[in-house]
């Protein structure tokens, strides 16, 4: 639903379209993908929508898909849904892990944790409107640690053949994507993290986008040594002070 508009999304379980063929579900067994015993597993199908639980025993158990194919399904169902201008919003997310085993996982900073943990990075663009807002876009931060072990890359089922990219670089292949129809964005958002990439601002200026990110204020910007030697330049008016909520010190004020 909507937020502030009281009416449903289109129902989530019409179909999009099939993405590739699948094993008739007559042949599948239940599985510990769907856990329980028969009862349990037959809740789990009718609250998605069946009959019998066969369809999400063979979603979980045995369906072949391309998760590059399900997202752009994914984009043109919400292009119809919340279609119209909105913002796309980038940041990263950090999943905390046990082992060593998993793509991309090492001891690095987690800003969802606030500190150094064993996990896994992933940047991500979520766009909004005011009709909603969705995951739009996403992708697996691979540290050069992963990127010089191709046999560790193989055995996590891993992408073997990437190059190592920072999550700035990340984000701006994650925000050209984005960019591309149906969707229309009309301003990226940011945090410091990656309003300091030069690149990253100016590849926004040459794809035409509105952007708000934080940034340093000695970072360089077009006509001037430093971001603010450009506001010393803009009239007293230019900017204003505004709280984006209270914080564990108060408020937290932005100019």
């Amino acid at each position: 639903m909507g937020p502030g508009t009281g009416q449903p999304l289109r129902d989530h379980r019409s179909p999009i379209r099939p993405c590739g063929t699948s094993p008739p579900y007559a042949r599948l067994r239940p599985r510990a993908a769907c856990p329980g015993g028969p009862q349990e597993q037959l809740a789990t199908g009718r609250a998605g929508g069946h009959s019998i639980p066969d369809g999400l025993q063979h979603l979980l158990a045995g369906a072949k898909w391309q998760p590059g194919d399900i997202r752009d399904d994914l984009r043109s169902y919400i292009a119809d849904t919340l279609g119209e201008p909105g913002v796309l919003i980038i940041d990263d997310t950090g999943f905390a892990k046990k082992g060593i085993t998993s793509a991309g996982v090492q001891r690095q900073h987690s800003g969802t944790a606030g500190r150094t943990e064993n996990c896994q990075i992933g940047v991500f663009a979520a766009y909004a409107s005011s009709r909603g807002r969705f995951l739009d876009n996403r992708d697996l931060y691979l540290p050069k640690s992963w990127i010089g072990d191709r046999e560790r890359c193989r055995a996590a089922k891993g992408p073997e053949e990437r190059a190592f990219a920072t999550k700035g670089e990340l984000a701006r292949h994650i925000v050209l994507r984005c960019l591309a129809p149906p969707m229309p964005i009309t301003c990226v958002m940011a945090n410091a993290a990656y309003g300091h990439e030069s690149r990253f601002r100016r590849m926004l200026e040459q794809s035409g986008v509105g952007y708000v990110l934080a940034a340093p204020k000695s970072q360089f910007t077009v006509g001037c040594p430093r971001i603010d030697g450009l506001f010393a330049q803009a009239p007293g008016d230019a900017c204003q002070k505004i709280s984006c909520g209270n914080g564990a010190k108060g408020p937290r004020v932005y100019h």
